[in-house]
């Protein structure tokens, strides 16, 4: 009886902390606030104790989801989810009966809206090679983020932390760096490689496998020999696809048989079913300190240098390596080839005897016979080869397919085969609004680049995620200040993702307070056990189960300032833009002011053009001329449900009061809605502007601004080039209209927003 009592004791306790776990979505946080946010963290980690409990977790969970649906609980489904999918993944073995449930669940979500039918889509079809070869979902997320070399399948993925050391504390940036690289010390290819052999093969033979016999041998072969049993087990998942389950269990039993007779026999025992570790994905972390690092690194992670150059190279001839390497390598893909294969180097030497030598009259004529070469150019791809390539490989949401185009008759060119994005970077930014603004102004010039060169689009799956942090050394300006009275405001981005995604807010939201508590925490063991579990844990689930982006408009601005001799300048912005009276103005301006503000009160004159949003869409051009004091844009609205694509302006105007007593001023919000909006002092005044609430970002003795949605470069490429033969068109036509136009930043959540 006592026996009995103890697994229904173990379930009881389970489904607690699962019913805590939605009790945290509904809004009613647990007692101690130290908890907030670890409770999904917590019941995982007591899965990873005792793996044999997995079975007895994920049968709870689609219980929940079940009870969910017939309760109309939508905002349970997906974290429930995406909690019973990790489970799974990790577990050591789940009965067919089990998986068909959680299959058959998914299949319901596809009569749903999105993206509930989006994530059911693709954890149906995660579920389906699974249930066809245990161990698949395992081994491929091992391979790809431990970039094990492996022929069926080869992709590889990294996951690369950007700080502002500017944004962020020493203490934080330095206890990031630690966890990081405490990561990654314990993990060796060849230990990935035993995990991934160990946990495929119980998955397959469940508790037929002893695990324990089955390691040990493992442990005791040479490096060779367990490169080659794993080649032979993921040959068995990745080839074996069409073969019947049966034939599938009885080849990696084979396999497993094979393994134990190479070793010395042991005492056998089967004792169950073991949990193999998970191990952490290759995480880097990296100090923002260059414009152009983000594309440097991820010039690297597809190109890594050669083992014979020296770190401290890399940033000085990256340029030179971008131009030998990576244009080189751009033009021999990017031209389509319909000729035959040729072995040919070039070079006259090189060539065959036969050919040195033909057996034609000697003397003069063959000497003229012999195949010489002239000097020829190469040929650089035309913008439209590079376009068509943006296109192909493009992942910009909302991105239209292109038309089918109509070829003439007769016998067409052999298709060239795309270049496969085999490498995926997953991008993960620590801060505050100020970082993303920093990532708008990288992504824009990113996109810019492979208009001009198409190297990275082609080769790469690019992901964007962000965790918030609420605290540091802040850069302290009177602008900044007064644009972000509270922490709250300089995580605008964040906040909005956690009111359109619940599971984003209790896991990631969260972690704003913890990862600063846990970096100033004395050293101790047990700090050290925290965070190495917790930080790195949090981050890799996050990377590994957010995959349903939130898309945020860019904005263009162009900056025109008071000396005519200045160039205007252009820059892109992702939350907001803020207009403020310069104050240090000359002495003669200074009086002039004086003399304006006693007249007409304080502020600036300027003239506001926009382009008023309706809901028709029609377009409404509107002007107004007002005195104002200060106007702030916000491109990120306070309502999930609000649309995206619009900037909500307040503009700060001083209103003139005449009465008994004599002039009066009073300063009243104007709000209005728009995309498209350009700002004139039309007493040629300054004024100074701020992006992104970032106060590095400031732009000083501004008298015009104009701001609009921020495009495509490939779609302005292709415009223009458009227009040149048709200077008439002012409508999209041709391959244009199958363009996407605006640049958006896709930022990953566990659900996108939810309706």
């Amino acid at each position: 009886a006592a026996c009995a009592f103890v697994p229904a004791e173990l379930e009881s306790d389970i489904l607690r902390r699962v019913r805590a776990l939605l009790r945290e979505l509904d809004g009613h946080h647990p007692a101690c606030q130290s908890d907030r946010g670890m409770l999904r963290w917590t019941l995982h980690k007591k899965i990873d104790q005792n793996p044999s409990n997995s079975s007895m977790l994920v049968r709870i969970l689609v219980k929940e989801l079940e009870r969910a649906e017939r309760g109309d609980f939508r905002h349970y489904i997906i974290p429930l989810l995406h909690t019973l999918m990790y489970t799974l993944i990790k577990a050591p073995c789940i009965s067919d009966e089990l998986c068909s449930r959680v299959y058959d669940f998914c299949k319901k979500l596809l009569t749903l809206p999105k993206p509930f039918c989006t994530i059911g889509l693709d954890y149906a079809m995660r579920l389906k090679m699974e249930m066809t070869a245990p161990g698949m979902l395992y081994q491929r997320m091992v391979i790809s983020e431990q970039s094990l070399k492996s022929d069926p399948f080869p992709y590889q993925e990294k996951i690369f932390i950007f700080a502002d050391p500017e944004l962020l504390s020493e203490a934080i940036c330095n206890a990031l760096v630690t966890d990081t690289e405490a990561a990654q010390v314990s993990q060796s290819p060849r230990a990935c490689m035993c995990y991934v052999i160990s946990h495929t093969v119980q998955a397959a033979l469940g508790e037929g496998c002893d695990i324990h016999s089955l390691q040990a041998s493992l442990q005791g072969m040479a490096t060779g020999d367990v490169e080659c049993w794993f080649r032979q087990v993921v040959a068995a998942v990745e080839c074996g696809g069409s073969a019947e389950r049966g034939q599938h269990t009885a080849r990696l039993e084979g396999i497993y048989h094979s393994i134990l007779s190479s070793s010395p026999a042991g005492d056998s025992s089967l004792g169950g079913l073991q949990g193999t570790p998970l191990p952490n994905p290759n995480i880097s972390f990296h100090l923002w300190t260059e414009d152009d690092q983000l594309w440097k690194e991820l010039v690297l992670f597809i190109r890594p240098l050669s083992q014979s150059c020296e770190p401290d190279c890399l940033s000085q001839d990256l340029d030179n390596f971008e131009i030998q390497d990576i244009i080189s390598e751009c033009e021999c893909c990017e031209q389509t080839r319909f000729s035959v294969l040729s072995t040919d180097s070039g070079i006259e030497r090189d060539l065959p005897v036969a050919a040195e030598e033909p057996l034609a009259p000697c003397g003069t004529e063959a000497e003229q016979s012999r195949l010489h070469r002239k000097g020829g150019i190469k040929k650089k791809p035309s913008p439209l080869e590079s376009v068509a390539f943006l296109q192909a490989g493009g992942n910009s949401p909302g991105a239209k397919p292109p038309p089918k185009l109509q070829r003439r008759v007769g016998a067409p060119p052999e298709p060239t085969a795309p270049l496969q994005r085999l490498h995926t970077a997953r991008i993960v930014l620590l801060g505050d609004d100020r970082i993303l603004g920093r990532l708008a102004q990288a992504y824009h010039s990113l996109r810019k680049r492979e208009t001009r060169r198409v190297f990275l689009t082609a080769r790469l799956n690019l992901l964007f995620y962000h965790i918030p942090v609420l605290t540091g050394q802040p850069n302290t300006s009177a602008l900044v200040d007064h644009a972000a009275t509270s922490q709250g405001e300089l995580c605008e981005v964040a906040g909005y993702l956690g009111r359109a995604d619940p599971w984003y807010e209790s896991n990631i939201n969260t972690l704003g307070h913890i990862i600063p508590k846990l970096a100033t925490m004395p050293s101790s063991p047990s700090k050290h056990l925290v965070t190495d579990l917790f930080i790195t844990d949090v981050i890799a689930y996050y990377a590994r189960m957010a995959a349903q982006p939130v898309c945020f408009q860019l904005y263009a601005v162009k900056v025109f300032f008071s000396d005519p001799a200045q160039e205007p300048a252009e820059d892109v912005f992702l939350t907001e833009l803020r207009m403020q009276v310069q104050d240090n103005l000359s002495h003669r301006e200074l009086n002039t002011a004086k003399k304006k503000t006693a007249l007409d009160g304080p502020g600036i004159d300027l003239t506001v053009t926009y382009r008023k949003v309706v809901v028709s869409e029609r377009a409404k051009e509107l002007a107004v001329s007002l005195r104002s004091t200060a106007l702030l844009m916000k491109a990120i609205p306070a309502d999930e449900a609000e649309d995206l694509v619009c900037l909500n302006v307040n503009i700060t105007e001083i209103i003139r009061i005449n009465n008994l007593s004599g002039r009066s001023f009073s300063a009243v919000a104007n709000k209005l809605k728009t995309r498209n909006i350009t700002i004139r002092s039309t007493e040629q005044r300054p004024f100074t502007v701020c992006l992104d609430k970032d106060s590095r970002r400031t732009y000083r003795n501004v008298i015009s601004v104009e701001v609009s949605p921020c495009l495509e470069p490939s779609y302005c490429l292709q415009k223009s080039r458009t227009m040149k033969f048709n200077l008439q068109e002012t409508e999209d036509v041709g391959l244009v209209k199958y363009m996407p136009k605006s640049l958006l930043l896709p930022i990953n959540t566990f659900a996108g927003v939810i309706q």
